[in-house]
C-alpha cells in the first residue's frame, strides 16, 4: 500500500494531535498534521498530568522530560474557606504500587506540545502543517478527504483516516455531522495568574482547593519560565456579570481579596475568562473520521482531567490505529476506541469533574458538612485514600477502559 493510501490525517496541533503524530510516526506510519495557528500556542490552560497519564508517556523519556520543564506534586489538599482551615490532604505516595508515578506533574499543555514537537523532527514521514485550517471533510469505503485552507490557498488532501483533535469546536466533528451532546454551566470560569507566592505566604501546597457555597477556588502552582514560578486560582463567575466587570482591574482584585486577603494589591499577570461545557460526542468514530480530546469530550477542569482523558485518547486511538493500518487489524479494532474511552469519558471525566464542583460549591450546610466530614475520614484512612486517589489520578479509569471488550460478533 502506498504512503499516500495509509497516511493518517491529523486536524489540530494541540498536545493531543501532536501525541497521535509522535505514537503513529514513531512506528513508521506516514502522517500530516493541519493546525490553523502559525505555531505552536503559549496559552495558559490545563497543566495537571494525572499518575495514569503519565504511565503512558514513558517512551523516549517524555514523562521525565515533563517533570524537568514542570513541577512534580505529590501532595494536594482541600481548604474550608469560611473556617480558614485545612479538611483534608492527599498523597499520591500511597499509590506506589499502582503507578510508576505516584504523584502529578504540573506541566502546562503548550510545554508538552512543545517537547513533541521537538520530538517530531526526528521523523521525516510526519509532515506539521501550521497555518493549514481543515474546513471540509468527506470520505468513502476507502479513504478521507479534507479541504484545507493553506498560505498558498485553497488543497485537497487524502489519507486512510483523520484523526479530528482540533478542539471543543471541532470542525472535523460538525463537518462529520457528529453530535456534541451535554450542557454549558451557566457560570463563566475565571483564571487569575499571579506571582505571589501561596506556599511561602499562606502554606498551600501546589495543588490546593477552596470549598465555599457558591465561590469555590482552586489554586496551584505551575513553573511557567521560573524559577520561581506563577500561581493560577480558578473561580465561578456570577451570570449576571459583564465580561468587562469581570476583567476590570477593581473586579479582578475584589475577586482575589475575598479569598486570600492581603495588605496590597496582586499583581495578575493573566486574566482568561471561560465558558465552560459539559459534553461528550455520541461516537468517536464515524467511518474513516475519529475524535480525541476536546473535539470528542469536554469537562469542567476541576480536578484537571480533560486535557489527561484526551492524552490517554491519543494513546489508545494511535495504538489501535498502527495495528489496523500498520499490521492489516480487523477495523472494528477502532469500534473497540469508541466503546473504550467514550464509556470512560462518561462514565469517570464527567461524573468525576461534576462532583468535583458540586462538593467545592455545595450550599446546604448539612450537605456541606457531610461532604467535608467524608474528605477528612477518606483522608485518615490510607485504604480509603488510595481508593479516591485511583479514582481522582485517572488509575480507575484506565483499568476501566482496558477491560472493554468488544461484543462478539
Amino acid at each position: 500500500m502506498s504512503d499516500e493510501k495509509r497516511r493518517i490525517l491529523i486536524a489540530g496541533g494541540g498536545p493531543v494531535g501532536l501525541l497521535c503524530a509522535w505514537l503513529l510516526g514513531r512506528r513508521g506510519l506516514p502522517v500530516r498534521l493541519f493546525d490553523s495557528n502559525n505555531g505552536l500556542q503559549a496559552d495558559p490552560r490545563a497543566a495537571t498530568t494525572h499518575p495514569a497519564t503519565l504511565d503512558l508517556l514513558s517512551e523516549d523519556g517524555l514523562d521525565h522530560d515533563m517533570a524537568r520543564v514542570g513541577l512534580v506534586a505529590p501532595i494536594f489538599q482541600f481548604w474550608d474557606r469560611p473556617g480558614q482551615q485545612m479538611v483534608a490532604q492527599f498523597d499520591h505516595t500511597v499509590l506506589k504500587n499502582d503507578t510508576r508515578h505516584p504523584f502529578v506533574v504540573q506541566c502546562e499543555q503548550f510545554k508538552t506540545a512543545r517537547l513533541l514537537l521537538e520530538r517530531l523532527r526526528a521523523y521525516p514521514n510526519v509532515e506539521v502543517l501550521f497555518d493549514h485550517e481543515v474546513i471540509d471533510v468527506s470520505q468513502t469505503s476507502n479513504a478521507v478527504t479534507v479541504q484545507v485552507r493553506g498560505p498558498s490557498g485553497m488543497a485537497s488532501h487524502s489519507g486512510s483516516y483523520l484523526i479530528g483533535a482540533d478542539g471543543g469546536r471541532s470542525t472535523v466533528r460538525r463537518r462529520s455531522g457528529i453530535k456534541f451532546e451535554g450542557f454549558t454551566w451557566p457560570e463563566r470560569f475565571i483564571v487569575l495568574t499571579t506571582p505571589y507566592d501561596f506556599a511561602a505566604e499562606r502554606g498551600y501546597c501546589y495543588r490546593s482547593y477552596f470549598a465555599d457555597p457558591g465561590a469555590w477556588c482552586n489554586c496551584f502552582k505551575v513553573s511557567a519560565d521560573g524559577p520561581p514560578g506563577l500561581w493560577r486560582t480558578v473561580y465561578p463567575t456570577d451570570p449576571t456579570q459583564s465580561e468587562q466587570e469581570i476583567l476590570s482591574d477593581a473586579g479582578v482584585q475584589a475577586r482575589m481579596q475575598s479569598f486570600f486577603p492581603a495588605p496590597r494589591p496582586y499583581e495578575i499577570v493573566y486574566r482568561n475568562l471561560y465558558v465552560t461545557h459539559q459534553r461528550v460526542a455520541e461516537t468517536f468514530r464515524k467511518g474513516r473520521v475519529l475524535l480525541a480530546g476536546d473535539a470528542a469530550h469536554v469537562n469542567n477542569p476541576i480536578g484537571g482531567m480533560g486535557l489527561n482523558g484526551g492524552i490517554q485518547d491519543a494513546v489508545n486511538l494511535s495504538d489501535q490505529l498502527i495495528r489496523v493500518v500498520r499490521d492489516g487489524a480487523p477495523e472494528r479494532l477502532l469500534d473497540l476506541y469508541d466503546l473504550q474511552r467514550r464509556t470512560v469519558a462518561i462514565e469517570f471525566v464527567q461524573e468525576q469533574s461534576i462532583a468535583n464542583k458540586k462538593r467545592l460549591e455545595t450550599r446546604d450546610p448539612q450537605m456541606r458538612q457531610r461532604n467535608l466530614d467524608e474528605l477528612r475520614a477518606t483522608a485518615a484512612d490510607p485504604e480509603r485514600a488510595r481508593q479516591f486517589l485511583l479514582r481522582t489520578s485517572m488509575i480507575a479509569s484506565q483499568r476501566r477502559a482496558e477491560a472493554i471488550a468488544l461484543p462478539s460478533e
